[in-house]
């Protein structure tokens, strides 16, 4: 189960042994009843029904957050509220007023929402209580901060902070482009986006395409900065790069599946996890120090022995 988009966080402080997490996680799951809520959130197993709240390997621990939305078209409501209309019309004589269908329109929703379809986002965490990072898969800062603020409610004694690096992302990035050499351990790929600094925003996307070409060197000449690169590290992983250091697209690449290919189907999650955490471990400090070094880096995260 390796991540796609990696939200990445430095852990400040946090102070809950494993065992307590467990707890805390546990008396905020996802409740097994229906509920009228249009949306609700909890904490469901990582590895499945029946297994722990905190998956742990050594000082790794992952952790899921489950956000059910009932599906609700106003279409629907529209339709059975037409039907009521001309009852009520029939009834009273005169067609319903526009506060009289809007009180309409409430009740058959309310009516309607406890057999409304329900649509299940599960949104994981990373926590390498070992280095101190904090990584959600969310596609979006808005959906890890949907996790962040569940985990906020559910957890006391923790703080994060997002990482600031020393050379920002775009200037990195236009560098290597500029200089056509990625920085060691890494190498670019063939999918980038360039955008001017004018109001327009101008921007320039390539895909599958030789980001050595002297047309984009010219687009550099020309004022734009490159906001988003496609690279891989050592061969082993792929992903894209952005301007606010979002990593997106991740892909293992065929050296790290030929090492998973004979592991058992029932050890298939913990070995997945296993790998990916190692990785990542590894990645993020040479993708840091690529760009410059961290931020702010001189105290260590305080953390409560795993």
């Amino acid at each position: 189960m390796w991540f796609k988009n990696l939200q990445i966080y430095r852990i400040s402080q946090w102070n809950t042994p494993v065992e307590a997490l467990e707890d805390q996680l546990a008396r905020h799951a996802l409740p097994d009843t229906p509920t009228s809520e249009m949306q609700q959130a909890g904490w469901i197993a990582p590895a499945g029904p029946g297994k722990p709240f905190v998956h742990v390997q050594a000082q790794q621990v992952l952790i899921a957050l489950c956000v059910e939305k009932k599906i609700l078209p106003t279409s629907v409501i529209n339709q059975y509220a037409k039907a009521r209309a001309l009852e009520l019309e029939e009834q009273q004589g005169y067609k319903p007023g526009r506060k009289q269908m809007k009180e309409l329109k409430e009740a058959i929703a309310d009516e309607l929402r406890p057999r409304a379809f329900s649509l299940r986002r599960t949104i994981y965490a990373w926590l390498d209580l070992a280095n101190g990072w904090f990584v959600v898969d969310a596609a979006s800062a808005a959906l890890a901060d949907t996790l962040l603020e569940q985990l906020h409610k559910s957890v006391d004694g923790f703080s994060l902070r997002l990482i600031k690096t020393n050379l920002s992302p775009t200037s990195a990035m236009t560098g290597w482009l500029a200089g056509s050499e990625a920085p060691h351990g890494f190498s670019v790929d063939r999918d980038c986006e360039l955008r001017a600094l004018g109001d327009d925003k101008a921007t320039v996307r390539y895909v599958r395409h030789d980001l050595e070409a002297e047309e984009i060197r010219k687009h550099i000449q020309g004022g734009k900065q490159v906001t988003r690169l496609a690279m891989t590290w050592r061969d082993r992983i792929a992903f894209v790069l952005n301007d606010v250091l979002q990593i997106k697209r991740l892909e293992v690449l065929d050296v790290l599946k030929e090492a998973a290919a004979d592991v058992a189907a029932e050890e298939m999650f913990d070995s997945d996890f296993v790998m990916m955490s190692g990785e990542l471990s590894q990645l993020l400090p040479e993708l840091l120090a690529a760009l410059g070094g961290e931020v702010d880096t001189a105290s260590k995260p305080q953390t409560a022995a795993a």
